[in-house]
């Protein structure tokens, strides 16, 4: 396994999972403007780039990009990736979106169907472990779950008013992969069930919620036969000029940057799995360039384009003035969810799609005093208590694939080891305007007929990569003239190269896509050793 970047070992290279925010030099509030230079873009996002989590995102200054229109690539270039900073939610897509292309007439038909990918969404569910209930949805399909999240008093409150009150929508618990009743496998794995400390973003010291470190590596390892080499920027994949025909060929393996000497080094391999995320990926297919391939590893014209980003920041808050004798157990790394409502059976609206709502809920503690003024006895009382409850329903909108959303290389500068970089030139159109409109409103909706207060509805400015679900870019489909992977996830053109990451994605769903990753993955890893085994590839 080649990574770009640093060895991040599970527990012990977890520095601030445990530390208190006194302990930090900043009681973890605020950076020190020499270290935050360093993170431009992760910052500007609103992620919390603290004392606690920084040493996970990427620093921009090494790793830049060209931005055409304005694009938020949040980025973690070590082991593991963003499954240390994931939000973990983990929904199955269904037919609804693996035919909507093809029902609205739109780009390409996805080349797989619910059928192929169901029993692999049951195969990784039993080994990272998600917590849900099975509620029933055909547009949401049920999985292999453990128990799900608890319910707050103001979670079931509003749970049972929406689902009281509406008959084409339904709250459900956030289908999240945290452990709530491990396994033996996952035990044996050294995972544990989750703690409700909500730290997540720091490393998780128990394994409690999904990620390479506390998962899919120690299995590996358990092999005898894998071998990590973190600081090595995987360049370009070689392809082998002497298989080339008029439908295949083959690679021979893939050029690595070492990222502490600058050496260059080939790597040889009978079997090359891309998953350097849908732009690392896309990048490295650019940039594989041959006499075969004069613009990069693709034939159909496709490679770059169709890049979508789930839209979001878009919906309603409002405060619970009931249940002020009240409070919570723990902190939940994951609450409700409302699953698409929108153009689902027979409502049709203006827009194509849906969206679906993530629901934040919790109780305000000290922080309810920040800016009052006060000192002594009565002040530090008033500070110690509770402040309102609080509820937050916020949209994640699927986006069309657009053909001239997309990105490409460019030499107006160059990365800090001489390499070209990606150049964004995406934005949202009416469809996804038109959407965002009717989310604000049926989440203001909700919030009214839930008997809440202070309700505000918001739509606030979201660039494309905000939500860091990019996808398309490397699409997947039946013709090689216009897709770049087969509905194996195999390079149409050469045969021993796939890819199952966010790259090889023909639309995108309003879920949250990770899952459907790991699925392809092992489904295309399956596949993949069956044809080597053949002598197929």
């Amino acid at each position: 396994m080649l990574e770009r970047g640093r060895m991040i070992e599970h527990v012990t290279d977890y520095h601030t999972a445990t530390t208190p925010p006194w302990e930090f030099p900043h009681r973890n509030q605020q950076m020190p403007a020499d270290l935050l230079n360093n993170y431009p873009v992760q910052n500007r996002t609103g992620f919390t780039i603290t004392e606690a989590t920084h040493q996970h995102f990427v620093n921009d200054l090494e790793n830049p990009y060209v931005e055409e229109k304005p694009f938020d690539w949040i980025r973690g270039y070590h082991v593991g990736g963003k499954s240390l900073m994931w939000g973990r939610y983990s929904f199955r897509f269904s037919d609804l979106d693996f035919e909507a292309n093809l029902r609205d007439g739109i780009a390409v038909d996805w080349p797989i169907r619910y059928k192929d990918l169901a029993p692999w969404y049951d195969y990784v569910e039993r080994f990272a472990g998600i917590a849900g209930n099975r509620d029933g949805l055909p547009h949401l399909p049920d999985g292999q779950f453990q128990p799900p999240l608890p319910d707050s008093c103001i979670d079931a409150h509003f749970r049972q008013s929406v689902n009281s009150q509406f008959s084409d929508r339904k709250v459900i618990s956030a289908r999240a992969a945290h452990l709530t009743a491990p396994t033996k496998e996952q035990q044996a794995l050294g995972r544990a069930k989750c703690q409700f400390r909500n730290l997540c973003m720091r490393g998780c010291p128990f394994g409690a919620y999904f990620s390479t470190q506390s998962a899919t590596l120690p299995a590996a390892r358990k092999t005898g036969r894998l071998t990590v080499r973190p600081h090595s920027i995987v360049n370009s994949i070689i392809y082998d000029e002497r298989t080339h025909g008029a439908t295949s060929g083959k690679a021979t393996g893939v050029r690595v940057i070492d990222a502490q000497t600058n050496e260059w080094i080939d790597f040889k391999a009978k079997l090359i799995f891309l998953n350097a995320s849908a732009l690392g990926s896309t990048f490295i297919l650019l940039n594989s360039k041959s006499n075969r391939f004069p613009n990069g590893m693709d034939d159909s014209g496709q490679l770059g384009h169709n890049l979508m980003d789930h839209h979001f920041h878009v919906g309603a808050s409002a405060v619970w003035n009931d249940a002020a004798d009240k409070a919570y157990f723990g902190r939940h790394p994951a609450g409700l969810y409302i699953p698409r409502f929108r153009n689902v059976g027979a409502d049709k609206q203006a827009f194509k799609r849906g969206y679906g709502f993530e629901v934040y809920t919790g109780r305000q503690n000290w922080e309810h005093s920040f800016g009052d003024e006060g000192f002594g006895a009565d002040f530090k009382e008033k500070a110690t208590q509770f402040g309102p409850w609080t509820i937050t329903l916020d949209a994640f909108g699927e986006c069309m694939p657009y053909y001239d959303n997309r990105t490409y290389l460019t030499d107006e500068v160059k990365d800090k080891w001489g390499q070209p970089v990606l150049k964004m030139d995406v934005h949202y159109r009416d469809n996804e305007r038109l959407m965002r409109k009717d989310a604000q409103e049926q989440a203001v909706l909700m919030l009214e007929k839930a008997g809440f207060s202070n309700i505000e509805g918001f739509d606030a400015p979201a660039h494309p990569g905000l939500s860091i679900h990019e996808m398309g870019t490397a699409r997947m489909g039946r013709d090689p003239k216009t897709s770049v992977f087969n509905g194996q996830n195999q390079h149409h053109v050469v045969k021993n190269v796939f890819n199952t990451d966010g790259a090889c994605m023909t639309s995108s769903p309003c879920q949250n896509p990770s899952l459907t990753y790991m699925a392809l993955s092992a489904r295309a890893a399956d596949y993949a050793v069956r044809e080597l085994k053949a002598g197929r590839l």
